[in-house]
């Protein structure tokens, strides 16, 4: 009872054989720049050349991007791995350097124009973390055309590692190593420089995964390339998948605790195992995960608040350990989740409330 008090407290409180088939038309029609675009990046970000920015005619390349080519990229097999309303996601095969990167292509009527997205892609561009997925390349075809050179990550995303029987989906240390490392990926974008980078997209299907269950968060400033029409339909989307904070109307207006919202809901997921918003709810429960949740606290469904399987196999010790992890870490993610922005905690109390929880 003193647990359920205390919860209660808080709430109210398809392949394609050939990917140059797709660019044909950029790098038949590829000419050299008649004017330098403006690369004039904020002070604040203190982002230069000197600092592994390696400026070529074709194209803008980044630490680990250094050997690339926009022969050798445009001209890569590959096939598609997933598709939105403003652009293309593809996995492809480098052949000279036998390698596999992931090729984001964004479409021209969905983003800004060149010389506005140049001086932001170079912000991100020197954006490096372990937990985040970097930007290896960038180039901007004559007719609008951007393409987005990642390395690839081929253990899938965090939306299907929950959802798809993994036995170690529902291990307490690997749920405390995913989330600690999701949290770590997003205080470096929040405190990188003297103005915060916002994801804007964060979901568990924007967290990749390695064979060590390192979490790599991609996507961010996303949003930043895009027009206003476009970036509203990933607001959009994203209210539709259960991520989008109840403040949030319009994404110019995304901020940190925007971020932290969608932190949260990622943490439910990982503790109970359920979508974002269940499509199928009985009479009694609400669809969004944090609302049944406090409805479950409330009901006194402590069962429904985390995966049974989380305990199974845990000596009677370790069990009592656990438990209040799990009941520190619930309570972590229901704050994040929080209906008023200003109750949400800050990231940097976020990270270390999970290495606490982690310990």
């Amino acid at each position: 009872m003193e647990h359920k008090h205390k919860l209660i407290l808080i709430i109210c409180i398809t392949s394609l054989p050939v990917l140059t088939i797709i660019f044909l038309t950029i790098f038949c029609f590829r000419r050299k720049k008649s004017e330098n675009c403006c690369r004039d990046i904020e002070a604040s970000f203190d982002c230069k050349k000197g600092d592994g920015v390696i400026d070529t005619e074709d194209l803008i390349k980044f630490e680990g991007g250094e050997d690339l080519s926009v022969h050798e990229i445009l001209d890569a097999p590959g096939e598609v791995i997933g598709k939105s309303s403003y652009g293309t996601l593809y996995r492809a095969s480098l052949v000279h350097s036998n390698t596999l990167t992931l090729l984001r292509f964004l479409r021209p009527t969905c983003t800004l124009r060149v010389k506005e997205v140049i001086p932001i892609v170079e912000i991100l561009g020197c954006i490096r973390h372990p937990n985040l997925v970097p930007l290896n390349a960038f180039y901007a075809g004559p007719r609008g055309e951007k393409l987005m050179v990642h390395p690839f990550y081929g253990h899938g995303n965090l939306a299907q590692f929950i959802r798809d029987g993994n036995d170690e989906a529902y291990k307490w240390p690997v749920i405390c190593k995913i989330s600690i490392g999701i949290a770590r990926g997003i205080y470096h974008l929040h405190t990188f420089s003297e103005k915060p980078i916002i994801h804007g997209n964060l979901k568990s299907k924007n967290i990749l995964l390695d064979h060590h269950y390192q979490p790599y968060v991609s996507d961010f400033g996303l949003h930043l390339l895009l027009n206003p029409t476009a970036g509203q339909q990933m607001l959009e989307v994203s209210s539709s998948e259960g991520y989008k904070p109840p403040e949030l109307i319009k994404m110019r207006d995304a901020c940190e605790k925007s971020d932290i919202y969608s932190l949260g809901v990622i943490f439910l997921e990982l503790l109970t195992g359920k979508e974002p918003i269940d499509e199928n709810p009985s009479p009694n429960e609400d669809f969004y995960l944090p609302s049944a949740m406090r409805s479950a606290v409330l009901d006194d469904r402590i069962k429904d608040l985390y995966r049974p399987d989380i305990l199974l196999g845990v000596s009677s010790d370790q069990r009592v350990v656990i438990e209040d992890g799990i009941l520190r870490y619930f309570e972590l993610a229901m704050a994040c989740c929080s209906p008023s922005r200003l109750l949400r905690p800050g990231i940097k109390q976020i990270v270390e409330t999970l290495e606490e929880i982690g310990k």
